[in-house]
């Protein structure tokens, strides 16, 4: 499990090695509003946005959760850019990705030896 905490939002990324199932779940400081596409954008040096409506709002509107087999793109972005911003509809909630590179190649080493 790999998590960042902010004003802003809490973050964490997980891997279920049961399910081979990666989740981000983005619990920001108001909650969530319901909306059809969620979209996370990475701006940096390798910017990109991955967008999906295969999200879950939970607790009241209080967490967001996107779960999928392959989150190549994810961590990527979380790795080499310098800000992360969760989009859905009108919200848009920004988090620091400042020294993230280390925790995510960490996390990316230890779910390759948990796939094995």
């Amino acid at each position: 499990m790999l998590e960042h905490s902010e004003a802003t939002a809490d973050v964490r990324l997980t891997y279920d090695p049961g399910s081979k199932i990666y989740a981000i779940t983005i619990t920001p400081s108001k909650a969530w509003r319901r909306y059809p596409v969620f979209a996370i954008r990475f701006e940096g040096p390798r910017s990109l946005t991955i967008s999906t409506g295969r999200h879950v709002i939970s607790d009241g509107g209080a967490t967001l959760t996107v779960s999928d087999a392959g989150f190549g793109n994810v961590l990527n972005g979380l790795e080499f850019n310098r800000t992360a911003t969760a989009l859905l509809g009108d919200q848009a909630v920004k988090v620091s990705l400042d020294g993230a590179a280390p925790a995510v190649q960490d996390f990316r080493d230890c779910t390759s030896g948990l796939r094995a």
